[in-house]
């Protein structure tokens, strides 16, 4: 797995170079795909975000990039767009991949119980591991209450930024509470459950669940610009700088330095490779029919979710969403300190859009949903055509 350290930092080639010599990027600054795309980027930067880039992939391979606003508010420095990011809770659905692929090679069943898997780990004051299964962990409907530490005021990042988490102790952390319903009655987002997905790829395969995601995933796929970071606190170059906005009147703070990966919110990618990605789950590439067709049996995801997802609902590590043109799209969202990420990918894999957002309006519920509202018209314009 390529880890990101500062000690390798001037081995990364430059994106750009390296997509342009293999023919990938093709940046149109014609026709209505292009200025459609950069209307929409300029209406996410006037909502209060500080650095916005897309990315729109057509049926014919063609890429248009769109960016807006500034990727460092000190220097007024442009974003790059083919810059790094935290994905935040796009790594989910790379963890379900490799589930899913373990599955279809028989090594667990998306059926087995999280007991059967990882003994003795999911139990006390009503958590019991007999009665959650991976299907459960995989789709959010497991129980199992999340305790994250948090870092919701800019007092608790600065005090705990470069401070790791080791899955074990967030799982714990969780098993001290009672779960918050019975698994199967009901849906709420679990990064415990993802974490819990992880601990499980490392048990089956004796490899972390990064390395199994850089051998099954990165690797076929090409992926080069998709790191594990570990322990590193920075961003590969070049990169937008993160801010967030954690309280009413306050002003953004930068949060790009942050020591955040595990199987729940820890990868770091581009636009062009998480297209690449979402497009190969989607068109069969990365897991056999059968696997997909059981990724793709959704069930509504809760109200208070709903709210900033409208007609969601949700797979194993897959999200669907209404079109306003009819149809819908697959993909997922990602929201870690500093960074957004929203997006998706056209149901046969062949029209994908990803939006990087370096600012997360954290101030208030209708900051947040004024950035999901202009990102989501973004990529519905994107994904709709004809």
């Amino acid at each position: 797995m390529k880890i990101f350290r500062w000690a390798a930092a001037a081995t990364v080639v430059a994106l750009g170079v390296a997509l342009a010599a293999c023919g990938m990027v093709v940046d149109s600054r014609e026709g209505p795909d292009q200025a459609g795309l950069q209307r929409d980027a300029d209406a996410v930067r006037d909502v209060g975000v500080t650095g916005v880039q897309a990315r729109l992939i057509t049926e014919d391979g063609t890429n248009i990039v769109a960016t807006s606003g500034v990727g460092d508010t000190t220097t007024g420095a442009p974003v790059d767009g083919n810059g790094y990011f935290r994905i935040g809770s796009d790594t989910k659905p790379f963890v379900a991949a490799v589930v899913l692929q373990l599955a279809g090679e028989g090594a667990l069943s998306l059926d087995d119980t999280v007991e059967r898997l990882l003994p003795g780990v999911v139990a006390g004051n009503g958590n019991d591991g007999n009665t959650i299964t991976v299907r459960h962990l995989l789709q959010h409907t497991g129980g199992i209450h999340d305790d994250d530490p948090g870092l919701d005021t800019a007092q608790l990042y600065l005090e705990r930024r470069f401070r790791p988490y080791p899955p074990a102790e967030l799982v714990a952390r969780a098993m001290s509470h009672p779960p918050d319903f019975a698994p199967g009655t009901a849906w709420a987002y679990s990064n415990t459950g993802y974490l819990l997905l992880g601990m499980i790829v490392e048990k089956v395969t004796d490899r972390p669940w990064f390395e199994e995601a850089d051998a099954r995933i990165l690797q076929p796929l090409e992926l080069e610009h998709t790191v594990w970071p570990g322990d590193a606190p920075g961003l590969p170059e070049p990169h937008a700088r993160g801010y967030q906005r954690f309280a009413p009147e306050s002003p953004l703070l930068d949060v790009t330095e942050l020591v955040e990966a595990n199987a729940a919110h820890g990868m770091v990618s581009t636009t062009a490779d998480l297209n690449r990605f979402y497009r190969s789950l989607l068109d069969g590439t990365l897991v056999d029919p059968a696997q997909l067709a059981q990724a793709q049996l959704t069930v509504p995801v809760s109200e208070e979710v709903e709210r900033f997802w409208p007609g969601g609902r949700y797979g194993l590590g897959l999200r669907m969403r209404p079109l306003s043109c009819g149809g819908v799209y697959w993909g997922h969202s990602g929201g870690v300190t500093g960074f957004m990420t929203e997006g998706g990918v056209t149901p046969d894999g062949r029209r994908s859009v990803i939006v990087s957002m370096s600012s997360a309006l954290a101030d208030s519920l209708e900051s947040a949903e004024r950035q999901q509202q202009a990102v989501d018209r973004l990529v519905d314009n994107a994904l709709c055509v004809g």
